[in-house]
């Protein structure tokens, strides 16, 4: 097979959560420890840092990896999901897999991925763990999927864990209260590896106390320890929460014998873009209208985006809005402006929301607009209807901005 061949063959024969939601996501660890023996237990072959949490555990995983980069280091960096291309996923300093190493994998372990009947997302974390091993990486930034506990990345013996903060997401799958999700996420918390809290959060930090002396785990709360002034190329005014959790961590890392100077944390954090080519947060698309794009998806990261998105000055919002269809919409809606002009759209997948119910739903929380065919036919609505000195706003989903970068 071809590589797009091979692509459209993971993503439509084996459950996928983008694609199937919370009937891609298993109970247990028992395929990935079979998929790991299989492959001769890659992830015992690099060193790795683990990063879970709700919100900014994909910035925060970028700035590591960039710190990382900027310090000498050759860094493996597992993400997801991805925007544009699958490959983005998985990169060694910033550049993708190769295609024909996506190719190899597949083609040489399938039989075995049909025997067990793998997920996709299970296929993926053997490909990383595989690649990452192969390559001789000196250490890898490894993201949760889904939760902690019960993600296929949750096999690996870190010399770190991260978790960044709690927020109401998936709650279907990973429980209805903070504590429950933090329950999940602190899954990742091993004996005796030190473990960073990105935001101090009173409702849960009790469930991380208690995890942290069952496991022997030394715990930092970043947002307490740093005082940074460091400054990164991510715009989000939230990243200052990210940049401290990245800078907390890093210290550990150092305490492990890893060799990073002051300027390799400011080099770091001030070329993110350019050393992992991180996409979607806080991106500024065009300046005139000025039109921004982020993947800000749930209560907590819409919170943040729009609070500074009505810091901007303009003279009228457009605000291109598209979601998934398990997303609990009482609890991200009533954050939007009501005198915005919205331009409602499904993403293009699966799980994706028809735009004229998200329309239907939004007009009860006096959110008022057109629903368009496709994300992109909204988009060139808005720019028509914009004049040069209004704002258009792109979000809601992943997949929405997945469509615009």
């Amino acid at each position: 097979m071809d590589y797009q061949n091979t692509i459209n063959w993971m993503f439509t024969q084996l459950p996928m959560y983008q694609n199937t939601g919370r009937t891609a996501y298993k109970k247990d660890l028992s395929n990935t420890h079979k998929l790991s023996k299989h492959l001769n237990n890659p992830e015992q072959k690099f060193i790795s840092v683990h990063v879970t949490g709700t919100n900014g555990k994909g910035s925060t995983s970028h700035m590591l990896a960039s710190i990382l980069q900027e310090a000498g280091y050759k860094v493996g960096l597992y993400t997801s999901p991805h925007l544009k291309d699958f490959r983005e996923r998985i990169k060694i300093n910033g550049k993708p897999i190769s295609e024909k190493a996506v190719i190899q994998f597949i083609e040489e372990h399938k039989p075995f991925f049909k025997n067990q009947e793998l997920s996709f997302f299970e296929m993926t974390v053997g490909l990383a763990f595989n690649y990452f091993a192969k390559e001789k990486v000196a250490i890898a930034i490894i993201e949760v999927g889904l939760g902690g506990r019960l993600d296929s990345t949750n096999i690996i013996n870190p010399i770190l864990s991260v978790i960044t903060n709690i927020g109401l997401d998936h709650t279907q799958i990973l429980g209805h209260t903070l504590p429950k999700i933090a329950a999940e996420k602190a899954g990742i918390i091993k004996n005796n590896i030190p473990v960073v809290i990105g935001e101090y959060q009173e409702e849960v930090h009790p469930v991380f106390y208690k995890k942290a002396l069952e496991t022997n785990s030394s715990l930092f709360l970043a947002e307490k320890n740093i005082n940074s002034n460091f400054t990164t190329d991510l715009k989000g005014t939230y990243q200052t929460k990210n940049v401290k959790t990245a800078v907390q961590s890093i210290y550990i890392i150092k305490e492990r014998g890893f060799k990073i100077s002051n300027l390799n944390i400011e080099n770091g954090l001030i070329n993110i873009v350019k050393n992992t080519g991180l996409l979607g947060r806080w991106q500024i698309l065009h300046e005139s209208p000025l039109t921004i794009c982020d993947t800000a998806h749930n209560k907590e990261g819409l919170t943040y985006v729009l609070e500074q998105l009505l810091d901007e000055t303009f003279k009228r919002l457009h605000i291109i809005l598209g979601v998934v269809n398990d997303k609990e919409l009482k609890n991200i809606l009533p954050l939007f402006p009501k005198n915005a002009i919205y331009y409602f759209s499904k993403p293009n997948i699966p799980r994706g929301l028809d735009a004229n119910i998200l329309k239907e739903k939004s007009f009860s929380y006096d959110l008022k607009g057109t629903a368009y065919s496709s994300v992109n036919n909204a988009l060139k609505n808005a720019q028509k209807q914009a004049d040069f000195d209004d704002l258009i706003f792109i979000g809601g989903s992943t997949f929405v901005v997945a469509e615009v970068v």
